[in-house]
């Protein structure tokens, strides 16, 4: 691969960063990567492991120079971080963020950005229930989807940049509406996070009751359906906050479902529940013949993901 920025700037240091940066020095995207974490802690990490090039104490240094700053913050942060970053910006930079929010990340940040700067949203669909700078590796992005939504009049070079980027790190691109992004996410992504956190929550409500046996004896199924319940709380939270309408409509429909799945049980039909569970088992095959997962039991993932050096 040939450089493609000659200056890139994270800010913000956890897992998409941390990978991003890993996948960028490994394959020779950018000819320096740069990173700022709010932290001293994570940033003292991130320079112990060399994740960066270079670490910077204050968002306004990192991004001097910069072609590309990426936005690796929580949704409620980044207008903040924008109205810091927008006057240390050099013209004809481009401006990205990892946010799994769009409509509320383009209403934030946009205003804060001078015309002369080119604001392209964007959410990786990848991660690991892991977070922090010890959790990043280059192959995350590997045959993922990264969704873009460029704004009407976007300029179409720094977009064909930023794709080739995107394409050298591994992942898939495609170009979804803000809005639209947001329902596709609560069905795929946020509700189930929701569903998950809710299930460890009953869990813990009968560990009180069992004395530890709803931890001591779980079985695969309550393990692997509640690992995504792990993830950056703070994440979740704005994501909850930030994608609320999309949410909710989404939970509304899922509540719909778990009523006739209620009636079904209740009333014996097992012709309709057999029907239900050969439908969406089928849903599920679907997803791993995209490659987009493993039928292994362990869903392909080790209890610990590895931490890769800029060499692989």
């Amino acid at each position: 691969m040939s450089v493609i920025y000659d200056r890139v700037v994270l800010i913000g240091l956890g897992l998409i960063a941390g990978s991003m940066a890993h996948a960028m020095r490994a394959f020779g995207l950018a000819g320096h990567v740069a990173g700022y974490a709010r932290s001293a802690e994570t940033r003292d990490t991130a320079r112990r492991i060399g994740m960066c090039d270079s670490i910077h104490d204050s968002a306004a240094e990192a991004v001097a120079g910069a072609d590309l700053i990426v936005l690796a913050v929580p949704v409620s942060a980044m207008g903040e971080v924008a109205a810091q970053i927008a006057p240390h910006l050099k013209p004809g930079a481009t401006v990205t963020d990892v946010g799994s929010v769009k409509q509320s990340v383009v209403q934030s940040v946009g205003p804060h950005l001078p015309p002369n700067v080119h604001f392209i949203p964007g959410h990786p669909l990848a991660g690991t229930e892991h977070s922090g700078p010890l959790s990043g590796f280059a192959s995350l992005f590997q045959n993922r989807w990264w969704l873009l939504t460029p704004p009407e009049g976007t300029d179409q070079q720094a977009l064909a940049r930023l794709r080739d980027l995107i394409r050298g790190m591994g992942a898939n691109i495609e170009d979804m509406e803000p809005g639209h992004h947001d329902l596709v996410l609560a069905v795929t992504s946020h509700v189930p996070h929701l569903i998950a956190y809710t299930m460890v929550g009953v869990a813990d409500h009968l560990r009180r009751v069992t004395e530890s046996e709803v931890i001591q004896y779980s079985a695969a199924g309550f393990r692997d359906f509640t690992r995504i319940a792990a993830s950056d709380p703070i994440m979740w939270r704005d994501v909850f906050m930030e994608n609320s309408e999309a949410t909710l409509d989404i939970l509304g429909r899922f509540t719909e479902e778990l009523f006739v799945l209620q009636r079904a049980i209740r009333m014996g039909d097992g012709p309709q529940l057999h029907e239900y569970f050969t439908r969406t088992r089928a849903i599920r095959r679907s997803i791993i013949e995209a490659g987009q997962d493993t039928d292994a039991p362990d869903f392909g993932r080790s209890a610990v993901q590895p931490v890769a050096t800029p060499d692989g």
